[in-house]
């Protein structure tokens, strides 16, 4: 049988891109696990200041969310990715470094945690407005398709690598794994042959004028704006119960490293037969209708996960609907990013990432916070109750929106992707 050449398996750019990419998620995997294990079995962390390292990991899509879209919009992308790989793998070097000199502390991993969030907002805005550029049009869904399925893979012994490499040392030397990872990845990227040219668009302007234009444009859009709503709830609800599990099950059910490690791997299998389905999917029921089943299906079987967390049998019983959980989720994720890049002009990619960023990760410190404080005054328990009966609520804005019946979803080339609706 003849080999389809216009896979992107044959796209020599691609792989090293896709290669750089999974082993960097195979230390993220690892670290997971490892970087709050630091502080709650090394450190003695509470609920709370275990909710603050969550916190930070995510507060720079706060801080610098909006203007981190316009910066890459005038920046090599390629070379911004290969520098946050860098930084990231020389921040988490110094974890294990002041582990052995015995001066690791809570804030230096809060600072850790900022800085690797920085880092990320940077990568993550360059690599998604860099894949537009490196493929085709039309092999954008296939490109992220491919993404998606190895990341899963990768995180599927990520935090299982994670918790065997905690139970035979210790947590931050786990982290080294991360560290290396990241290494590795930068230098893949820096086998692509592309040319990493300055978009036309580089020249220095008014920052704000077009951090505002990305704002106009996601909130003018009426399929963007909903995605973006229901993203942000759903990450700030998920928030809430993720920032808090690991403190229920090595802190309250003294679960050892590797069940830990485990809920994330399942985590990963689950996404990655969701990413497999997607096609099947999308094609049986349509684009939308997709979207806003795979939500409302999924947040009700980790409602249904929350009291089976226990040092007996059921934990089983917890994996197997979280997997299945993330098994529905991975449509309506894989989907939201394939639009957003399909309904953007590329000359707006890099602000319209990062207003997406700004709003859906920007919640997230909110929601570890308010996990926090509900596992110091209610419950930890408790706190996983009210961010999954939160996440039932996320599919509202997708449902109330023209997605709710759209069976295929136009791109920005088709022209009225082009020009966003009148903001309601």
């Amino acid at each position: 049988m003849t080999p389809n050449r216009s896979s992107l398996l044959f796209h020599r750019d691609f792989r090293r891109l896709w290669a750089g990419d999974t082993v960097s998620q195979v230390g993220a995997g690892v670290t997971v696990v490892a970087l709050p294990l630091v502080a709650i079995g090394t450190l003695r962390a509470t609920p709370f200041q275990a909710s603050l390292l969550v916190m930070f990991e995510y507060l720079a899509a706060l801080v610098i969310g909006l203007p981190a879209g316009a910066w890459v919009d005038r920046m090599r992308q390629r070379r911004v990715m290969i520098v946050g790989d860098c930084c990231r793998a020389v921040l988490l070097g110094s974890v294990p470094v002041a582990a052995c000199l015995d001066v690791l502390s809570l804030p230096q991993l809060y600072v850790v945690a900022f800085g690797m969030s920085v880092c990320t907002a940077f990568f993550d805005v360059a690599f998604q407005s860099y894949l537009p550029r490196l493929v085709t049009a039309e092999q954008v869904v296939e490109g992220n398709v491919r993404l998606e399925v190895t990341r899963n893979v990768a995180a599927v012994g990520g935090p299982g690598l994670g918790g065997a490499v905690i139970g035979a040392l210790t947590a931050p030397v786990a982290v080294v794994v991360n560290a290396v990872t990241f290494l590795l990845s930068a230098l893949f990227l820096a086998g692509v042959r592309r040319p990493d040219t300055r978009p036309a668009s580089a020249k220095a302007g008014n920052l704000r004028a077009e951090i505002a234009e990305g704002l106009r444009f996601v909130l003018g859009n009426r399929l963007l704006r909903a995605i973006t709503i229901s993203s942000a709830i759903s990450n700030l609800c998920g928030t809430i119960g993720a920032s808090v599990l690991l403190v229920l099950l090595a802190g309250q059910l003294h679960l050892s490293p590797f069940l830990c490690g485990l809920v994330f791997a399942v985590e990963a299998v689950g996404g990655l037969l969701g990413a497999l389905l997607v096609a099947r999917v999308v094609a049986r029921v349509g684009q939308g209708p997709a979207m806003w089943l795979s939500m409302a299906v999924s947040a009700a079987l980790w409602l249904l996960a929350v009291p089976m967390y226990q040092a007996d049998w059921r934990f089983a019983i917890a994996l197997a609907l979280n997997g299945l959980g993330w098994v529905s989720f991975m449509t309506y994720k894989i989907s939201a990013v394939s639009i957003r890049q399909r309904q953007c002009p590329t000359p707006l990619l890099g602000r319209v990432t990062a207003t997406f960023r700004f709003v859906v990760w920007g919640s997230m410190p909110i929601g570890a916070v308010a996990g926090g404080v509900l596992g110091t005054y209610v419950g930890v328990r408790q706190a996983m109750w009210v961010g999954t009966l939160g996440e039932l609520f996320a599919v509202l804005p997708v449902l109330l929106s023209p997605l709710r019946t759209t069976r295929a979803v136009p791109t920005a080339a088709d022209g009225a992707a082009t020009q966003p609706a009148t903001v309601a």
